[in-house]
Formats: structure tokens, C-alpha cells, sequence
């Protein structure tokens, strides 16, 4: 009655190993599919980080200087201007002093009796006849 109370035992320690067989087989494939998956993620973060961020690093640096050498461009094209523009004043309030210079010879000559023609000066570009003795 022994022999078959132990091949009890021995089929049902040989069920729980069974059982556990399958269990481990069961959390290996799971482990195998966690691994490849782990696998993937570590590739695919040092591509972000050897290819991708240098690649944004690269392209927002080239962005960065594009946008200096624009800026150099605006404020050269504006110190151009302010310098045509303070020429362009200078040349108005020249021709505006020349024109209140020669309104007040007028008004001097008309208030002296001579004409505003005859008013101008006499080592003036306007030829004379030579007088020969």
C-alpha cells in the first residue's frame, strides 16, 4: 500500500513541477518580449541623443546666427539712412540759409535804391571788356 501512497506523491510533485515549468516558461517569453522591448527604447534614445538633438543643436545654432547677421544688416541699413537723412537736413538748412542770405541782400539793396541785380559781387564770374590805353 506504500508503493502507491509515493506514486501519489510523486505524480503530484511531478504536476507542481509541471506547473512550475510552465510558469517559468510563461515569465521567460515575458521577460524576452520585456527585453527586446527595453532593447528598442535604449536605441531609440541614442538616436535621439547622437542624431536627432545634435541635428536641432546644429539647426538652432544656424537659426541663431541668421538671425544676428539679419540683425547686423538692419542696424548698418539704419545707421545709412540716418546718414542720408542728417546729409539730406544739412543740404536743407544750407539752401535755406542761402535763400534767407540772399531775401535779406534784397531787402537791403531795395531799401539802399539799387537793384538786386546790380547788388551782386563785383569779383563775380561775369566777364568785362579789357581796356586797352
Amino acid at each position: 500500500a506504500r508503493g502507491g501512497q509515493q506514486v501519489q506523491q510523486c505524480r503530484g510533485a511531478y504536476i507542481k513541477a509541471i506547473e512550475v515549468l510552465v510558469e517559468l516558461a510563461s515569465l521567460q517569453t515575458s521577460f524576452l518580449t520585456l527585453d527586446e522591448a527595453i532593447k528598442t527604447t535604449n536605441r531609440r534614445v541614442n538616436a535621439l541623443e547622437n542624431v536627432v538633438k545634435p541635428r536641432l543643436e546644429n539647426t538652432i545654432t544656424y537659426i541663431k546666427g541668421e538671425l544676428d547677421e539679419l540683425e547686423r544688416e538692419d542696424f548698418f541699413r539704419l545707421k545709412k539712412i540716418q546718414g542720408f537723412k542728417k546729409k539730406e537736413v544739412a543740404k536743407q538748412m544750407a539752401l535755406a540759409k542761402q535763400f534767407a542770405e540772399e531775401q535779406l541782400a534784397e531787402k537791403v539793396s531795395l531799401q539802399r535804391g539799387i537793384s538786386v541785380n546790380a547788388a551782386q559781387n563785383l569779383l563775380g564770374t561775369a566777364k568785362d571788356e579789357d581796356i586797352i590805353f
